[in-house]
């Protein structure tokens, strides 16, 4: 019976934790290139109590065992990189990524970060930037005397003169990783190289398997509130079921208690 309560505990713990991704995903609803966290449960160590295949007698071996578990944990929570849906806004600096691949962002301490979210903006001296103001690199700087800019699906960023002259600005870069959901997310719609994610392989946009840059458009999160708010009533229900557990439990132990009065 001790044992039911803390098995039961653990099963709270995990509900409990599900309910926090499920609310951040849903957060981040509508957070450009945001994607959702999905979390990973694992059983926890069991008590032996006769293993299987054990002996039962001789030459005989018994054909299931007694083990008892001990409850759940979360295991990870993993970055689901599926598309988000592409909407067009009209902004010549919004750019969505329309494959795989990433941004590269340039620290203000001098180290790389990458993003999905292709808000950009044009800082003071015309160069690229993420809305927090971080550049954009390899860095492109748009002329002051530029009236329209144009950047390709390869990204190649060209812009037009007030005489209709066009000339090439600078090359936008693609990264990719080996395994993506191991990047570590920075918050900000950043994140960094982590042992688990690989080294970042640089790529023009279109090749290696990186993605094409798509003007005027953005990446609306991956999260499916539908769904994010049946596992959250999923949860909240085992959550429920958990601590009817722990309650049944407490009364086997009250009985018991009263039997020995």
């Amino acid at each position: 019976m001790i044992r039911a309560l803390y098995t039961s505990a653990t099963g709270m713990n995990v509900q409990a934790t599900t309910i926090d991704n499920t609310a951040n995903n849903l957060a981040n609803v509508n957070t450009n290139g945001f994607k959702k966290g999905q979390a990973d449960f694992q059983d926890l160590i069991y008590t032996d109590e006769r293993s299987p295949g054990g002996d039962a007698a001789q030459g005989l071996q018994l054909p299931t065992g007694l083990q008892i578990g001990h409850g759940a944990r979360v295991a990870s929570i993993t970055k689901v990189f599926t598309p988000g849906t592409l909407f067009v806004t009209g902004n010549p600096y919004d750019l969505a990524i329309d494959g795989q691949g990433f941004l590269q962002v340039l620290m203000p301490n001098g180290e790389t970060r990458y993003t999905r979210d292709g808000a950009l903006r044009l800082n003071p001296q015309g160069n690229l930037v993420t809305t927090d103001g971080f550049l954009v690199t390899p860095q492109v700087t748009i002329p002051q005397d530029a009236v329209s800019t144009i950047i390709g699906a390869d990204g190649t960023v060209a812009v037009k003169n007030a005489q209709g002259q066009t000339s090439t600005v600078g090359q936008l870069t693609l990264v990719r990783f080996p395994n993506p959901a191991g990047l570590s997310a920075e918050g900000r719609n950043l994140y960094t190289e982590s042992a688990s994610s690989g080294p970042p392989l640089v790529a023009t946009p279109g090749v290696n398997g990186t993605g094409l840059i798509r003007q005027s458009t953005l990446e609306r999160s991956n999260v499916d509130p539908v769904t994010e708010l049946v596992t959250l009533i999923l949860a909240q229900r085992a959550y429920e079921f958990n601590t009817r557990s722990v309650r049944t439990a407490d009364n086997m132990m009250q009985a018991t208690t009263e039997l020995i009065r």
